[in-house]
């Protein structure tokens, strides 16, 4: 219901581009060792998985591996597309790199980190080798398709959640979903190849998922709700997510936007994979949803920031949109 000053648009615009241009960062820099910055979960390890060697990495999305008995095989990460390194890269598949000469030299040097990366991790190791439902085992070149486990870890999501790789979403794979939230977060945190990306093409009119290092992510803000807003309060929320992997003590956490109005968690945990609505509203507050008992709209539909802050009133995530 309020306006943000135009001011505070341009300057918020401005820090979320990044006034150097564009240019991959160093591995050390902006791609962390594990996962990127409070990314989803890649969901529950398979069930089954199948112990092998890793004899020589290829790229950073395809290695050769070895079997106990002997047999070799090679396998293409399933779900992912590492930029290449011997062969020439075709910026327009990675969205917003410009398709020059500078975006392709970009993501080749991209795609040398992610190799590096693979045989840091993976050269030598004895690795689980497990199957998605949905994908077929072998692709177009007989390779098959695979998730790469190794740390108890989903390697091929650690690439993509560290923006090593992007989703190779030409295929169907059940963790689709999952993989895209990990890329739309690395990608708006400009790690790794996404640091190719020039700031002046990224469209922010839609929302991405950010997340903090806690694995808390706000995954949807409904500002405008149906209707008069200060009549149907419960319809403007703020929806968090647990992205990581085990429970989150949300007791003292608060949650405010840019003018200040803020709401406190009161002896709340939200479990590993769950999430919660935060109504503006009044109502009895369940494990899914939670009412603020504001008696006006708090969330400007014309733009505003979502502000989360642990107990000790540090700021642990922000989304604008």
């Amino acid at each position: 219901m309020r306006r943000v000053p135009s001011g505070v648009v341009v300057a918020l615009l401005v820090v979320l581009a990044g006034c150097t241009g564009f240019g991959v960062p160093a591995d050390s820099a902006r791609t962390p060792d594990s996962t990127a910055v409070g990314v989803p979960n890649a969901g529950p390890l398979p069930e089954t998985t199948t112990d092998v060697s890793v004899t020589a990495v290829v790229d950073g999305d395809t290695i050769r591996i070895e079997y106990a008995n002997g047999t070799r095989d090679t396998v293409r990460l399933v779900g992912v597309d590492t930029p290449e390194v011997t062969a020439e890269n075709d910026p327009p598949e990675f969205e917003g790199v410009p398709d020059t000469e500078a975006g392709a030299s970009c993501l080749r040097d991209a795609g040398v980190a992610a190799s590096n990366f693979a045989k840091e991790r993976l050269l030598g190791e004895t690795v689980g080798l497990a199957f998605d439902p949905d994908t077929d085992r072998r692709g177009y070149y007989d390779r098959l398709l695979a998730y790469v486990v190794v740390d108890d870890r989903l390697f091929n999501y650690r690439l993509v959640a560290t923006g090593r790789a992007r989703v190779y979403d030409e295929s169907p794979f059940s963790r689709k979903d999952r993989f895209l939230a990990a890329e739309s977060a690395a990608r708006e945190a400009r790690s790794g190849l996404w640091g190719c990306v020039d700031p002046a093409a990224v469209d922010r009119t839609t929302p991405t998922v950010t997340a903090s290092e806690s694995g808390l992510a706000v995954t949807d803000i409904h500002a405008d709700a149906d209707g008069n807003d200060n009549e149907n309060l419960n319809d403007e929320y703020v929806v968090l997510a647990n992205r990581g992997d085990a429970p989150l003590s949300l007791t003292g956490w608060t949650v405010a936007d840019e003018a200040g109005h803020v709401y406190t968690f009161r002896n709340y945990t939200l479990g590993a994979g769950e999430n919660v609505t935060i109504h503006t509203g009044s109502g009895t507050d369940t494990r899914r949803d939670r009412y603020w008992d504001r008696t006006g709209a708090v969330w400007n539909n014309g733009g505003d920031t979502v502000v989360v802050r642990d107990a000790d009133g540090r700021i642990v995530l922000e989304r604008s949109y």
